[in-house]
């Protein structure tokens, strides 16, 4: 609220019959307002005209201290009330009953939009407040009058939308003919004429290139990024606004520059309009910027293409476009290489329902699995399949290692290539920013040389900044020659050879401690697009088929473990070869050498079978195999066995049998001599409890605790028995 300025309108209208004298009795209130800060500059009669509407109210018979001035919103839209402090101020003062008349130009000035305008007419209708302009005095509770200011803010709404379909159309006219000045991105300039061109500095150009040429062999922004920032290389921007308007400013790259750089088809030679459109839903009031999402290109506007100097094809920028969809972490999406012993991630296909199998890591050795449970996550049905990742693996590392083995020499020939080629590119980059600080050192310089001697106030700063360029010069001397002698230009003989000999073995490569498991990932992204398993229920045959960079295909089969020896799908023919080489009689270790030899494995993809894991499929079966010949029973009383011996009979594995031993379950004792061998004593009813007790659940005795019966641990030996009711 202000004191008023001019008093300019006409003035010595009549009265109005309307003021009554309990309007008089509260504030007369004229309310300033200009739409932008430019119109406040720039028409400025307008706003003597509006601050003039003081004198208008003093001849409707208001006092001069009874006259308050709103001038909050100069420089504010009428199109909302949000940000309007001074409308929302009107607003509060007429709703505590402080004001009397609201006087305003026109109805433009207090609102330019319905809600808001007949919000300000109920309020005043309800507080029995007038409304005034340049054309009279109107009371909002009156019919006449009401329709008449509903009709004029109707007017004026509709005035603002129609000046804003004008401008936008004139806007939308003069793209579609590429001729609508639109911020230009690093790496370009506008000439005088309009015209748009490379940026004329050499060095920023090789900077976008390098950028450019760095994606495509990097693959993801996030390792450009940090290519750029190892390589302490900057990229050149041009100030836009400001008092260096024009001015190169070299900036140290981020992540947005960079994600907008390989985005804007401007560098592909394209003229587009309307990328960033508003979405009114999230725009936030009184902030015209916000709300702007990205259209895709066939949202856009306008697209012309082959408008302007490129740095690239519009086949590179839709490939680039694609590779950034492809980074991101969504299931639809390969997702960049990521951190994880997975080789695989992102690209393994579910055959069945046609998702991705993400990546689960577990267990004692951290191994990945790779599981699709897309249905059952989101739609409660079952699991698709899962199948343990290392074999996956191996085998497509053996698919992709036959498939460069052809391409070796020309790996190393074009490996070679690149790695000199980079360090060409440093090079040059190196000497541009020499050149460049040489250029600055010598400014200063003349600039220092110039100045007269007397004006040492002028002559002290123009030293100091003389020296600072100097100093900037002799740094980047220092670290162009350390990173010189850290990695020379060319290659040498010898890292050639190594290069060579290295592509000629390429396994012994792939198998290098020196490669990561981020490169092995790279290299199989790099020729593989997707693999498609389909895993035969739950047995251990799965089948695979490879897609090639080129849309060639590779089918084969892979063997997976299993939980269980039932799932595999030889099971009945590994059982009757078992009860076969069990009826001719042999050993334990030889069944297990037949059985390996003949192709037969364990469910878990162990290499072999042994003879414990003979002994425990044939007792699963019933067979009993011939074993290794028991020692003698020289030394054994009356019902006593050696503990093998006694496993054997009662047909369990003779691990537990010794952990019944050591806890007291089984009277037995120890040779006093070596071999020192364990004897158990076990008659025909001792045999029959102990039979009994492991057909047992488990868990069974330690639930007997918490009963009133004492569980029978021991049993066995009468001695032990009466040993135990004497205690």
């Amino acid at each position: 609220m202000s004191s008023p300025r001019l008093a300019s309108p006409p003035t010595g209208l009549p009265r109005s019959e309307k003021i009554a004298p309990r309007h008089h009795d509260r504030l007369a209130v004229v309310y300033v307002r200009q739409s932008t800060m430019q119109q406040v500059l720039d028409h400025q009669e307008s706003t003597r005209l509006q601050y003039g509407l003081v004198a208008r109210a003093q001849d409707l018979g208001w006092a001069a201290e009874r006259i308050a001035v709103i001038d909050a919103d100069l420089g504010q839209s009428g199109a909302s009330a949000a940000g309007r402090v001074g409308f929302q101020r009107l607003v509060s003062e007429v709703s505590l009953d402080h004001v009397g008349l609201v006087l305003g130009v026109d109805m433009s000035r207090l609102a330019r939009s319905s809600k808001d305008w007949h919000q300000l007419l109920e309020i005043c209708a309800l507080f029995g407040t007038l409304i005034a302009d340049l054309d009279g005095v109107y009371d909002p509770g009156q019919y006449n009058d009401r329709l008449l200011l509903g009709l004029k803010g109707t007017m004026s709404e509709a005035e603002l939308h129609i000046l804003k379909q004008r401008m936008e159309q004139g806007r939308l006219s003069k793209a579609r003919r590429g001729d609508l000045a639109v911020p230009l991105p690093t790496g370009y300039v506008r000439r005088p004429s309009g015209e748009v061109a490379l940026d004329p500095d050499e060095q920023v150009q090789r900077v976008v290139r390098l950028i450019f040429r760095k994606f495509a062999e990097l693959g993801t922004l996030n390792a450009v990024l940090r290519y750029l920032v190892k390589h302490h290389i900057q990229l050149g921007i041009r100030v836009r606004e400001g008092p260096g308007k024009g001015e190169l400013a070299w900036r140290r790259p981020n992540r947005m520059t960079l994600q907008n750089l390989l985005k804007h088809p401007l560098y592909a030679g394209a003229y587009a309009y309307g990328r960033r459109q508003v979405d009114p839903r999230t725009q936030r009031p009184g902030r015209p910027a916000t709300g702007r999402r990205v259209s895709q290109p066939d949202e856009w506007h306008v697209l012309l293409k082959d408008r302007c100097p490129a740095y690239l094809s519009w086949d590179q920028y839709e490939q680039n476009l694609a590779r950034l969809k492809a980074n991101q972490a969504r299931a639809e999406e390969v997702g960049v290489a990521r951190k994880g012993a997975a080789l695989l991630a992102g690209l393994v296909v579910c055959a069945r329902c046609g998702r991705r199998l993400h990546v689960r890591y577990g267990g004692r050795r951290n191994r990945h699995t790779y599981i699709c449970s897309r249905l059952m996550s989101d739609y409660g049905g079952e699991l698709c399949q899962q199948l343990a990742g290392p074999p996956l693996d191996e085998l497509l590392c053996r698919w992709v290692l036959a498939a460069l083995t052809p391409a070796a020499l020309e790996l190393s020939l074009a490996a070679a290539a690149n790695v000199e080629r980079e360090r060409a590119d440093l090079a040059h980059l190196w000497q541009q920013r020499l050149e460049r600080a040489a250029y600055e050192a010598e400014r200063a310089g003349r600039q220092y040389r110039l100045c007269e001697p007397e004006n040492r106030l002028v002559a002290r700063q123009l030293e100091r900044d003389w020296e600072a360029a100097l100093a900037m010069q002799q740094q980047l001397q220092e670290e162009q020659r350390r990173v010189e002698r850290q990695q020379p230009r060319l290659l040498s003989a010898t890292e050639q050879a190594a290069i060579r000999r290295l592509a000629q073995d390429i396994p012994a490569l792939w198998a290098a401690e020196t490669t990561t498991i981020a490169e092995r990932k790279e290299i199989i992204r790099q020729v593989v697009e997707r693999v498609v398993v389909d895993a035969e229920g739950s047995s251990e045959l799965v089948r695979v088929r490879v897609t090639w960079a080129g849309g060639a295909q590779t089918a084969g089969e892979l063997i997976r473990p299993v939980a269980r020896l039932a799932q595999l799908s030889y099971d009945p023919q590994r059982c009757a070869r078992l009860r076969a080489l069990a009826g001719e009689g042999l050993s334990a270790e030889a069944i297990a050498a037949r059985l390996n030899a003949e192709g037969y494995r364990p469910p878990k993809r162990r290499e072999q079978f042994g003879r414990q894991g003979v002994q425990e499929l044939l007792r699963d079966l019933g067979v009993r195999a011939p074993g290794r010949r028991p020692p003698p029973r020289d030394g054994l009383g009356v019902a006593e066995w050696w503990v093998a011996e006694l496993a054997q009979a009662l047909g369990m594995p003779l691990a537990t049998l010794q952990g019944w031993v050591r806890r007291g379950w089984v009277q037995a004792r120890q040779q006093a001599t070596p071999p020192r061998r364990w004897i158990a004593w076990a008659d025909d009813a001792e045999i029959a409890r102990l039979r009994e007790r492991h057909q047992r659940p488990a868990g069974y005795y330690t639930r007997r605790l918490w009963v009133d019966e004492e569980p029978d641990f021991a049993g066995g030996h009468p001695a032990s028995r009466s040993a135990r009711s004497r205690k």
